[in-house]
């Protein structure tokens, strides 16, 4: 008695269900593929249960005829290949036939089709894999198709399913892949009636399909990216350093307009950037490499996600000079003073040189007594001081007496001007030069006329932080849902005052929902925050709220703002490289110094070369 048997095709599809069909967005991402292979303008997602329940896909393709629409559930039918030579020029998402047969043999199917102009549309239901039932239906524009009730015949393989949520952001991810690689084809998707994606086709600006997919706030800090070398065309757009992730989800790499997954990629991506990236954090990047699809083969993965080079070496190349390439031409490392006017610089050179004098004539009074006061030739700008020197200037006068130092202690920032961690003068941070970095906090520059600054790091980027958070408080913006969301255990009486104060969080970009007990969900975050301490992060806005009933203006909120600021720049501390710095620099320059917070001393030291020589040429004093 023969042992070896042919399987049946239900077996066989199942089988391949294991493969291709790995969680609901592996169901979202085959059909939603299908839809583009038929020339759709529009693909609508509907979901429910994370995708376990229900998963709609609708477009407005070339739909199909009776005879395709049956044939389409049998396994290895397409129209993507007709002969083995086919299999290496693909130009399509699908082309083995086995995606619609696989999630039909594990779910409740229904597809309902229509050819262009048709009189009579065609409905094919599927529950597990049974027969077909084919019958017909009212003419409709394109395809739709409704998978309910997923893996319900395989209860093993439904028992490893992840939280709703977490399938969920699966399955809205492979709807972004696809977004991201066809800016000319409209995408919506929403779960239980709520939107989560909307994105219409946007194919003159891929900026805006970027923008839509990893949050509104990596729109102004795109570079666009081209290289070609050798049959490989790679273009896109990458972020600026200043903008990053704690994790390598912004990276996003596309082979004929397929997303794929491949380490010699990364690793060219990650070279190019490795100068200009902190440790721990990751570039966002959004790359099309278009070539011969005979030199890549896409066979190789269940799920398409890897793909082989013919020159794997050539590619990763070509990957790497494009980065390269575009950061070098960036603003960020302009040679020319980093964009700003040549007017800048030499106002904040003016003002190194005022202070030098300042401290010439500090130096030759006696250490013990007071300072004198600055004269009008030390003004930094070019209204002089109208008191006299010595005088004591009026309450509420923009100029303030220096206070005495110490003996031996040169005066910081801030001392001898004290005016100036409030108001810098134009272009001061911009020409700063710099040399180091001092505990993993503070960054030790050089100024105009070899002044030494150091700036405190975590101060810097509060300052910028809060700007950012101001300016989306006054465009009035409602949150944006995170791919990144998250659940948080708190305090009773956090958790209370985190969900009477929903309304003022939506108001700042954040919001959270009860999660049963004093758990919340925090369901949408400021790009700047994704990845922050969420526990600390709320637990500070929760004494940061203003009353309830309170209007929720710029005022009320400024605490609020500021707690933001803070938990942001914590978050994006470390040590930042040269080009981050700079371009954090520029940021300081555009920036708004009145609003306070709550590390408000970006400046913590400025030394005149001046007084640097006249400490190294000191003679030691008398022995004890």
């Amino acid at each position: 008695m023969a042992r070896i048997a042919l399987l049946s095709d239900a077996l066989i599809n199942k089988i391949a269900a294991g493969e291709v069909v790995e969680r609901p967005a592996s169901v979202v991402k085959e059909l939603v593929e299908n839809s583009i292979d038929a020339a759709s303008r529009t693909v609508r997602v509907s979901l429910e249960k994370g995708g376990l329940g229900r998963i709609t896909i609708s477009d407005d393709g070339h739909g199909m005829g009776r005879e395709d629409a049956r044939l389409c559930l049998e396994r290895h039918a397409t129209s993507k290949l007709r002969q083995l030579d086919d299999l290496f020029t693909i130009n399509t998402k699908g082309f083995r036939g086995e995606a619609l047969p696989a999630i039909a043999s594990v779910s409740r199917f229904s597809l309902h089709t229509a050819e262009p102009n048709a009189e009579v549309g065609t409905r094919v239901v599927v529950e597990g894999g049974a027969e077909p039932v084919v019958e017909d239906a009212p003419p409709r524009v394109g395809t739709v198709i409704t998978v309910e009730d997923l893996f319900f015949n395989t209860p093993a393989r439904r028992k490893f399913m992840r939280r709703e949520s977490t399938e969920l952001q699966h399955a809205e991810e492979a709807v972004i892949r696809l977004a991201l690689a066809h800016p000319d084809v409209s995408f919506f998707v929403d779960h239980a009636g709520q939107q989560l994606f909307t994105s219409p086709a946007s194919p003159g600006d891929p900026r805006e399909r970027i923008a839509a997919a990893l949050g509104p706030g990596v729109h102004p800090h795109l570079v666009p990216v081209e290289e070609r070398r050798l049959g490989v065309t790679v273009t896109g757009h990458i972020a600026s350093p200043e903008y990053t992730l704690p994790n390598a989800r912004g990276i996003y790499t596309f082979v004929n307009r397929r997303y794929i997954r491949d380490r010699g990629l990364n690793s060219a991506i990650q070279r190019a950037f490795q100068e200009f990236l902190a440790a721990g954090r990751q570039p966002v990047v959004v790359l099309f490499i278009d070539m011969d699809p005979r030199a890549v083969d896409v066979n190789v993965h269940p799920q398409k996600l890897e793909v082989r080079f013919a020159d794997a070496k050539g590619v990763g190349d070509t990957v790497n000079a494009a980065i390269v390439r575009a950061l070098r031409a960036a603003p960020w490392l302009n040679s020319k003073g980093d964009g700003l006017s040549a007017e800048q610089p030499r106002q904040a050179a003016h003002y190194a040189m005022a202070v030098e004098r300042f401290l010439t004539r500090a130096q030759e009074a006696s250490w013990g007594g007071p300072l004198p006061l600055p004269g009008t030739q030390d003004a930094p700008g070019p209204a002089p001081s109208p008191f006299a020197p010595g005088s004591t200037p009026p309450p509420g006068s923009s100029f303030a007496p220096v206070l005495p130092l110490p003996p031996g202690r040169s005066p910081a920032f801030g001392q001898a001007q004290p005016q100036l961690n409030e108001a810098p003068p134009p272009g001061y941070f911009g020409a700063l030069r710099p040399m180091g970095v001092l505990g993993e906090r503070f960054h030790v520059c050089e100024g105009p006329g070899g002044t030494l600054v150091v700036l405190d790091a975590h101060a810097a980027l509060e300052r910028v932080r809060l700007m950012t958070f101001q300016r989306a408080l006054e465009q009035d913006k409602p949150p944006v849902p995170t791919l990144f969301g998250a659940t948080v255990e708190l305090p009773v009486s956090v958790a209370k005052a985190l969900v009477e104060g929903r309304e003022a969080l939506a108001r700042l970009g954040l919001e959270v929902e009860p999660f049963g007990g004093t758990t919340l969900a925090l369901k949408a975050l400021p790009p700047a925050l994704v990845g922050a301490d969420a526990r600390a992060l709320l637990e500070a806005l929760a004494r940061a709220l203003p009353p309830s009933g309170s209007a929720l203006d710029a005022v009320s909120l400024a605490e609020a703002l500021r707690v933001l600021a803070c938990h942001a720049a914590r978050h994006a501390e470390g040590q930042l490289s040269d080009g981050k710095l700079r371009a954090l620099l520029g940021e300081l320059d555009a920036a708004d110094f009145h609003p306070s917070c709550i590390h408000g001393t970006v400046v913590v030291l400025e030394v005149p070369l001046l007084e640097l020589e006249r400490r190294a040429l000191r003679p030691p004093g008398p022995k004890s």
